[in-house]
């Protein structure tokens, strides 16, 4: 599978290549956390989830300043990145993705597919039919992508017959202000476990604005990298597997913020396109922060706006660095008058 996957040289050195593979990247900027130069950058992944930036997660500053040491790689729970020497992999057990014990399924699996239905990342494939053996059962075969497992556990938590294992990558601890969170729902989006949920509230009744799932987060942090007012707070309190070398990725990784993310991307506006409606300065999350009132539609009773206001009848990008490249005000737009357009980071 992996042969068919699209790859990205990052920097090579003294024969070593250090490969991207943006398919298995899920945004959790972990590589960033550990790379000793700073020479990563994660940022718009909200933006990049929901479709409104064609992008990958991940990109590299300077290639000429990386030194191919492959601890970016190492870390990696998804094996988005691997370090090369001539072409040929140098993936090890010194590898938290190597390391991790694949997610199986032994011979008490019955085929019913429900794994099939759950699983977040749709990399489980049941086949089956009916016994020709005169038994009402069902055969067949359940087949696992290790590919692109990420080892949240959702299909151990459903399978009626404990056919299933799973080993995590991390241990963790999520928090989330609810203060600062405009449930602009870019943490629910990029979540890719399926950990993060608005729970239906009956009416009258008081809930979080965003519910978690403990047992479904493999505490990434993509969510986190991805909130653009920062309510979000994910650290790595342990690393699960026998990853050799495991001390020197744990003083990477442990109890540590999630990395800043870089704004990757500019607003862009059309004057002449534009209604002057205003949804776009509403639905902004950096502008509800700054104004509740705002957030509750008294779009012409404040006098200032953070990131987006409408000036004379038209939108205004008023701080383009408060960006936090959800994507919320293009996709809300009806005529396209404002977007998120790719810019090359420093």
């Amino acid at each position: 599978m992996q042969n068919d996957m699209r790859l990205s040289v990052f920097a090579e050195k003294k024969g070593k290549q250090l490969i991207y593979y943006p398919e298995r990247c899920i945004g959790c900027g972990t590589c960033v956390q550990a790379c000793p130069k700073g020479n990563l950058a994660i940022g718009a992944v909200g933006a990049v989830v929901r479709g409104v930036v064609d992008a990958d997660f991940l990109e590299i500053k300077k290639s000429e300043e990386c030194i191919a040491c492959g601890i970016c790689a190492k870390v990696c729970p998804t094996g988005a990145l691997e370090l090369k020497q001539e072409g040929k992999s140098l993936t090890d057990m010194s590898y938290l993705f190597k390391a991790m014990k694949p997610t199986s399924v032994n011979e008490n699996c019955v085929h019913c597919g429900v794994c099939e239905e759950i699983c977040p990342r749709g990399c489980i494939e049941v086949t089956r039919e009916i016994s020709e053996d005169g038994k009402l059962k069902l055969v067949g075969k359940t087949n696992i992508d290790l590919e692109r497992c990420i080892h949240c556990g959702w299909c151990v938590a459903v399978c009626p017959v404990n056919a299933i294992s799973v080993e995590k990558p991390f241990e963790g601890r999520w928090t989330r202000d609810e203060n600062v969170c405009q449930t602009c729902h870019t943490c629910v989006e990029v979540c890719p476990t399926n950990a993060i949920f608005n729970k239906k509230a009956k009416p009258g009744e008081r809930v979080e604005k965003i519910s978690h799932r403990p047992d479904a987060c493999i505490y990434c942090g993509a969510c986190a990298v991805s909130c653009p007012v920062n309510a979000i707070d994910v650290r790595k309190t342990a690393i699960l597997p026998n990853v050799e070398k495991k001390s020197v990725l744990e003083k990477k990784v442990l109890e540590i913020p999630v990395p800043d993310a870089i704004l990757r991307t500019c607003l862009e506006t059309d004057e002449d396109a534009c209604l002057g409606c205003g949804n776009c300065v509403i639905v902004c999350p950096v502008n509800a922060l700054h104004s509740r009132e705002l957030a509750a539609g008294y779009l012409n009773d404040m006098d200032k706006k953070a990131l987006l206001e409408v000036k004379d009848g038209k939108i205004s990008v008023v701080n383009q660095d408060l960006c936090g490249a959800d994507g919320a005000c293009a996709m809300i737009c009806p005529v396209d008058a404002i977007k998120l357009v790719k810019k090359k980071v420093k």
